[in-house]
C-alpha cells in the first residue's frame, strides 16, 4: 500500500516542494546529508540537489527516503497541501495581520516545506478565534440577562478536527470498505430487501431485535439503540431508503468496532467530543458501502454519467447519501472523479465539506454567495449548475440541489440544505449535467472565490469585506459597484 502511495505521489516532485520537505524531516532526525546520502545509496551532492529542489524526486527514492525519515506520504499531496495552504491564507487575510507584509507565496511555501508549523499556526488561530468569540459571548450575555455564561471558553470545533481527518485520508477508508463487502457476502445481504436482510443477521448474530416505533415515542430520536434490552428502535418517520441507512449505521457501530476505534486514535482528536463524533462520521461511511458497495456503486456511477438523482432512486438513497458517496471513490486502480462537496444552510452556515482537490472553501469566514449553491435555495428542488472561475484561474464545474430534511408530522419542523458537489472542469463532459454546456466558453465562467478578503475581484457587486493587506480608500462622494470597490477618478 506504501509503495502504491510513493507511485501514485512521483508526479508531484515537480508540483510541490518534495525536496524542501526531506530536508526538514532529516534536520529533525539531526542526521547529515552524508549520513543519509550513504543510506539512499546516493552522492551527497546529488542529495543537497535534491533537498534544494533542483532535481526531481522519483518514486522509488521517495519510498526510501519514507522507510528512513518520518515523513507522512499523505502529507504530500496536492490536496493535504493546497488545504493547509488555503486555510493559512485566511488566516493572514484576517485584519490583524493588515499591516505585515506576507506573500501568498510564502504561503505556499510554509505549507509545502513545514506542513506541521503551517498546521500548527492554523490550531493557534483556531484558539484565537475561540478566546475572541468567548469574550463575544461573555459580553453579550452579560449585557443581555446578568447571568453566567455556560461553557464560555469554546474549544476547537470537533466537526472541524472531524473534517480534517476525512481530509487526510482523502475521504476513503479501504478497512470500511472491505468490512462493508465482508459483512455484503457473510451475512447474504440482498439489495433487494436490504432492511428485512440486516434485520435478520442482527438477530441471528447478535441477539439484537430491530422494531419500528411511532414518532412520538421516539422523543426526537430517528434511531435509539438500547445495549441493555438489546433492542434497536427506528422511528416511522424514516423513508426506506434512511431506514436502510439508519440500520446499517447502527450495524456498522456494532460490527466495526475496531476499525473506528483505530482510525479515531488520532492526534488530530484532541477531545473526547471529537473521537466519538469521528466514530459517527465513519460509521455513515461504512452505511453507504453498505448501501452503495464500492464496485456496483461506481459502474453505475461511470454507465449512468454520474447522474445523483438516477443512482439515488437506484440505489435507494438520498441526493444527499449519493453526492457524499462519490467523493469517496478513491480505490487505487478504481477511482472515480475527485469530487468536492459541500453542505450550507440557508444562513450560510457550512456544516459538511470536503475538498480533496483543494478547492478554498472559507473556514474561518463565509463563503463566496456567487457559488451556485447558495443560488439553489431560489429554485428548491432544482438542480442547477455552474462553471465556476476560480480567481487563480482554475475552472470547477458544479451541480447544487437542495434537500428537506423531515423529521415529523404536520408540526414537525423541516430543515432545508443545499448540496453541492464539482469537480475540475477537465472532468465535466463525464457528467450528465454538463451536456450542452460550452465547458471551454470563457463567457460561460462565473468568477468565484473562497472569501471576499481572499478574493482580488474589486468589481464585484456583492463583496461584503476589503481585501487583505489593502487598505481601504473611501471617497464620500463616489459611489462604486459596492462600498469596497475602488474609485477610478
Amino acid at each position: 500500500m506504501l509503495e502504491m502511495m510513493a507511485r501514485g505521489l512521483y508526479h508531484l516532485a515537480m508540483e510541490t516542494l518534495v525536496g524542501s520537505t526531506i530536508r526538514v524531516a532529516r534536520r529533525k532526525s539531526r542526521m547529515s546529508q552524508a549520513d543519509l546520502a550513504r543510506r539512499l545509496g546516493i552522492s551527497a551532492s546529488y542529495l543537497n540537489l535534491l533537498e534544494h529542489n533542483h532535481r526531481s524526486v522519483s518514486a522509488d527514492l521517495l519510498l526510501r527516503v519514507s522507510h528512513i525519515l518520518p515523513i507522512d506520504l499523505k502529507s504530500l499531496s496536492p490536496a493535504e497541501t493546497g488545504r493547509i495552504a488555503g486555510e493559512l491564507l485566511e488566516v493572514f487575510g484576517d485584519p490583524v495581520f493588515e499591516n505585515q507584509e506576507v506573500l501568498a507565496s510564502e504561503i505556499r511555501e510554509l505549507a509545502a516545506t513545514l506542513p506541521g508549523t503551517a498546521q500548527a499556526v492554523v490550531r493557534l488561530y483556531d484558539a484565537y478565534c475561540a478566546a475572541r468569540d468567548s469574550a463575544q459571548d461573555l459580553g453579550a450575555q452579560l449585557l443581555t440577562d446578568g447571568s453566567t455564561p455556560v461553557g464560555a471558553q469554546r474549544s476547537r470545533f470537533p466537526m472541524d478536527e472531524v473534517s480534517d481527518i476525512l481530509q487526510r485520508h482523502l475521504n476513503y477508508f479501504p478497512e470500511l470498505e472491505y468490512g462493508a463487502d465482508k459483512l455484503v457476502h457473510d451475512a447474504a445481504l440482498h439489495s433487494d430487501a436490504l432492511f428485512a436482510s440486516l434485520a435478520d443477521y442482527l438477530k441471528r448474530a447478535r441477539g439484537i431485535e430491530v422494531r419500528i416505533e411511532k414518532a412520538g415515542l421516539m422523543r426526537l430520536a430517528v434511531r435509539r439503540y438500547d445495549p441493555a434490552k438489546r433492542i434497536l428502535w427506528l422511528s416511522e418517520v424514516l423513508r426506506r431508503g434512511s431506514r436502510n441507512f439508519q440500520l446499517a449505521h447502527q450495524v456498522g457501530l456494532l460490527t466495526q468496532e475496531a476499525a473506528l476505534d483505530r482510525i479515531a486514535d488520532d492526534p488530530l482528536l484532541t477531545t473526547e467530543e471529537s473521537k466519538a463524533l469521528c466514530r459517527v462520521a465513519l460509521a455513515n461511511y461504512f452505511a453507504s458501502s453498505i448501501l452503495m458497495p464500492y464496485d456496483a456503486f461506481l459502474k453505475a456511477a461511470q454507465d449512468e454519467r454520474y447522474d445523483i438523482e438516477l443512482l439515488g432512486h437506484r440505489f435507494r438513497a438520498s441526493f444527499e447519501q449519493t453526492c457524499h458517496r462519490l467523493t469517496t471513490l478513491r480505490r487505487p486502480g478504481a477511482e472515480g472523479i475527485p469530487f468536492h462537496m459541500l453542505r450550507v444552510d440557508i444562513a450560510g452556515n457550512i456544516s459538511k465539506r470536503f475538498t480533496p482537490i483543494g478547492v478554498p472553501f472559507g473556514r474561518f469566514a463565509g463563503a463566496c454567495p456567487r457559488w451556485n449553491v447558495f443560488e439553489a435555495f431560489m429554485t428548491p428542488g432544482m438542480v442547477r449548475t455552474q462553471l465556476s472561475q476560480m480567481p487563480d484561474g482554475k475552472v470547477f464545474f458544479e451541480v447544487a440541489r437542495t434537500v428537506r430534511k423531515d423529521s415529523g408530522g404536520y408540526r414537525a419542523p423541516r430543515s432545508q440544505y443545499a448540496i453541492a458537489v464539482g469537480c475540475d472542469v477537465s472532468y465535466a463532459s463525464q457528467m450528465v449535467y454538463a451536456d450542452g454546456l460550452d465547458l471551454a466558453s470563457r463567457d460561460a465562467f462565473v468568477p468565484v472565490g473562497p472569501t471576499c478578503r481572499l478574493c482580488d475581484r474589486m468589481d464585484c457587486e456583492q463583496r461584503a469585506h476589503p481585501r487583505m493587506q489593502h487598505a481601504l480608500a473611501v471617497n464620500q462622494n463616489v459611489r462604486g459597484v459596492s462600498f469596497y470597490a475602488p474609485i477610478i477618478d
